[in-house]
């Protein structure tokens, strides 16, 4: 039967075809909403007492700590509690790990709880590695290392695969206000080149290869991010008063 002649006959609107949508809109639902759980616990802070924290192996000395005049600090220098970073400008990873970074210098650098010490470690796959750690050196005679060094992470993917990223990193000094000749001076000298090989071989003699390798003292992270950084450092702090 016709539509019009139907609606003629009977005086209604033809059935509508509902098919499988509202299954597929309701399966949908659900995987979202367990992929949303399962991030959360992925994700989520694990307590300071977890037995699943990361603890220094039973023969780990105590870190050298005179190797951290070969990276750049920030924090006192009789913080209870030493961060350090071995990490590649370039590298992804180490750009993801940056926030967790810029919060441990907000809520424990900052109270005094901890000093945070980053050690250069351009890796050789990165064409843009070993100018970019010189970058946030010669903008650190400005005193703007950890503007610069923020900056670069916040934008590594414009400056990754350029082929003139001197130019790039001088305008980033330009906008943080810096005198721009002579950082570009300090670039192209290659002022700070020695100072950042003698970062990478203090990685070398410790045999770290991959980055970000991060330490809390003595403990490497697994897994390095905000919520496991944060419950081992919470940690340490107590055991510090005990």
């Amino acid at each position: 039967m016709g539509e019009a002649k139907r609606r003629r006959e009977t005086g209604a609107p033809a059935p509508q075809k509902t098919g499988n949508k509202p299954l597929y809109i309701g399966v949908a639902v659900l995987v979202l909403a367990a992929v949303a759980i399962g991030l959360f616990f992925l994700t989520a802070k694990p307590k300071p007492s977890s037995s699943e924290l990361p603890v220094a192996a039973s023969n780990a000395d105590p870190f050298p700590a005179e190797l951290d005049r070969y990276g750049v600090s920030v924090g006192p220098a009789d913080a209870p509690v030493v961060v350090r970073e071995f990490a590649d400008y370039q590298c992804p990873a180490c750009g993801r790990f940056s926030d967790a970074s810029q919060k441990l210098k907000a809520q424990y650098v900052e109270a005094g709880k901890v000093r945070f010490v980053y050690f250069d470690l351009p890796l050789q796959q990165h064409q843009n590695a070993m100018p970019a750690a010189q970058a946030a050196r010669c903008a650190g005679d400005q005193d703007a290392y950890w503007d610069m060094h923020d900056q670069l992470f916040a934008a590594q993917s414009e400056w990754s695969s350029s082929d003139d990223p001197v130019a790039t990193f001088t305008r980033y000094a330009g906008e943080l206000g810096l005198e721009e000749r002579r950082f570009r001076r300090c670039m192209t000298t290659e002022l700070h080149r020695e100072a950042v090989e003698e970062s990478r071989r203090v990685a070398m003699q410790l045999r770290v290869a991959s980055t970000p390798t991060v330490l809390v003292d003595n403990i490497r992270l697994p897994r390095p991010g905000w919520g496991q950084l944060s419950a081992v450092v919470e940690r340490e702090l107590a055991n510090t008063t005990e």
